[in-house]
């Protein structure tokens, strides 16, 4: 039994009737754990790798750094969680709410379907389960998500109903049905090699 279903076991005789509630007196008890309920689990997730990391923070500032000065939205990063319509709290890598959807921000989980998601893998994750969050998300009404991939290089934009588009450097990433004018270089995502002097 590995560390989540232990936590599953102590909160319920039935780790499928877990609720946002016994979420919040976990994540309570331990702060600096980040969990996400998913399916009536509650899943400990480990640190992502560094570099996926950096490439979130990067995408992330990029984003903000456009969305900010235009009071176009929130941008936020992986420790934001949603509570979805189907109950579950997630946590994309990095997420856009427009203004006019969010006023101003909850204190604890938002209550909202994010515009847009970002998921960057990292190395414990797999695409088939990154592509599945995804997908949950835009069943729900997220417009637009991103799967960025550090070791291939590669992003992919996903919309419900439509084949993901593949981008690569060279390419452009924009999305001009929420961010008109907003663009970002694949190229420019990725961790930088630094050569000795």
């Amino acid at each position: 039994m590995n560390l989540a279903e232990n936590l599953a076991v102590e909160r319920s005789p039935d780790p499928m009737d877990l609720t946002v509630t016994d979420l919040e007196k976990l994540q309570a008890e331990h702060p600096d754990w980040q969990m996400e309920l998913v399916g009536g689990k509650i899943i400990v997730m480990s640190p992502s790798g560094y570099e996926s990391e950096e490439i979130a923070f990067e995408f992330g500032a990029q984003l903000r750094d456009w969305v900010k000065p235009r009071k176009l939205g929130r941008v936020t990063g992986s420790s934001a969680g949603y509570i979805l319509p189907n109950s579950d709290v997630r946590a994309p890598d990095v997420s856009f709410v427009k203004a006019e959807r969010l006023r101003r921000s909850p204190a604890s989980y938002a209550q909202i379907v994010p515009d847009f998601m970002v998921e960057v893998k990292s190395p414990n994750d797999t695409l088939r389960e990154l592509r599945e969050k995804i997908n949950d998300f835009l069943s729900m009404g997220t417009i637009v998500g991103i799967l960025i991939h550090p070791k291939k290089r590669f992003v992919e934009i996903h919309r419900l109903g439509q084949e993901p588009i593949v981008l690569q450097d060279g390419d452009i990433i924009t999305i001009p049905d929420l961010l008109p004018g907003w663009e970002v270089a694949v190229s420019e995502l990725w961790s930088p090699v630094f050569e000795e002097e």
